[in-house]
């Protein structure tokens, strides 16, 4: 089974959801759509369900077109982020539902029922119904009613958002093995960096309408392919200072300078941006390299055994995450070190000149 999507664009009232996009998703994947709020997640989601006509382009499904085709008559499932169940029946009627509709025969709805309930550890719940349950078991129900009719492509979004923290932890464990065992196209939504990483498979970061980048996921997050999809795939968003590459010597901004080594030094010499992640950036010299920054303090936010320290550098505005806790008097003068290991370069296109040597070594 393989879902294709070929020059697919979504238009509405002449302003564009979706631009045009090809895309293809492999029988058994995982797939993540990453991206902020409005950056065109749900639009695609609705495009490959057939809940909505795309503008322009066609949709395959196993090489046929289904452009066209209504979504009752695809193989297709959808969970929200919303519990959506039917509050009056039981668990075991939930998940039968689809079937039900379908006109399968007692016999086959039971042990369909059964084994789907089994793989979601929803057989002790059987027989209660849907406000009965935790939040996460809630959605399990839906997940379950979704998955039972052995819909091929199993769209997600945003499954986990209405869930408190402890279940969602639980969910991201669960939802990888579910998916193996069901053995269908996954399509997870998100606006988290985090989850995306968790779930593995592949990722697709989108921004503004855009696939900016689609393939493995580990390789989405440590070979962005441009600027927009590194500040998509980082949270908080990859830090940005303009960077000059003159010989063997690389200045970001106007003081802080480093020797061009690896992939740096064979760049053409000119104007670039250089981006590292909020974690990258240590309120202490830890290796000999790294880049000394004087930063104004904007803010601090201390979240139990970690610091997000909010940094002004000249025009620039960035976000450091550092272990430990360290308040700070906002207008505070302070210095930060970055390690030259971890500082992408990107073009004046916003392309990736040169990766950062840490995630080529990992």
């Amino acid at each position: 089974m393989t879902l294709e999507l070929q020059g697919v664009s979504r238009l509405v009232g002449g302003r564009v959801h979706i631009h045009p996009t090809d895309l293809t998703l492999q029988n058994g994947t995982m797939n993540v759509l990453l991206g902020p709020t409005l950056s065109g997640k749900t639009s695609l989601m609705r495009l490959m369900a057939g809940l909505d006509k795309p503008s322009s382009g066609r949709i395959l499904w196993e090489g046929a077109d289904v452009t066209g085709q209504r979504v009752q008559d695809r193989k297709v499932a959808m969970v929200y982020q919303q519990f959506i169940n039917y509050p009056g029946l039981t668990v075991y009627e939930n998940i039968a539902s689809p079937l039900r509709l379908m006109g399968k025969a007692q016999a086959e709805i039971d042990k369909a029922v059964r084994q789907t309930a089994e793989m979601l550890r929803l057989t002790p719940m059987l027989t209660r119904k849907p406000l009965e349950l935790s939040g996460g078991q809630q959605q399990r129900c839906a997940l379950a009613r979704a998955l039972v009719k052995g819909a091929g492509l199993v769209l997600l979004d945003e499954p986990l958002a209405n869930l408190d923290y402890k279940l969602r932890e639980e969910l991201r464990i669960e939802i990888p093995r579910i998916f193996e065992a069901s053995g269908a196209i996954f399509v997870y939504a998100t606006t988290e960096p985090e989850e995306a990483l968790l779930l593995g498979g592949n990722t697709a970061t989108l921004w503004e309408g855009r696939v900016t980048q689609f393939g493995p996921t580990p390789q989405v997050y440590r070979l962005p392919a441009d600027a927009q999809t590194a500040r998509v795939f980082s949270d908080p968003p990859m830090n940005f200072v303009p960077c000059r590459k003159e010989s063997h010597r690389l200045t970001f901004g106007e003081e802080a300078h480093a020797p061009a080594h690896g992939a740096t030094a064979g760049l053409p010499d000119g104007t670039y941006t250089a981006g590292f992640r909020a974690n990258h950036i240590t309120l202490n010299r830890h290796t000999g390299d790294a880049v000394e920054f004087r930063c104004t303090v904007a803010a601090t936010e201390i979240t139990g055994s970690e610091t997000f320290v909010h940094l002004s550098h000249g025009s620039d505005r960035w976000v450091g995450l550092v272990h430990g806790v360290h308040p700070m008097t906002a207008g505070a003068q302070t210095s930060v070190f970055v390690d030259p290991a971890h500082v992408y370069l990107f073009d004046s296109a916003g392309r990736l000149a040169a990766p950062a040597p840490y995630a080529m070594a990992a």
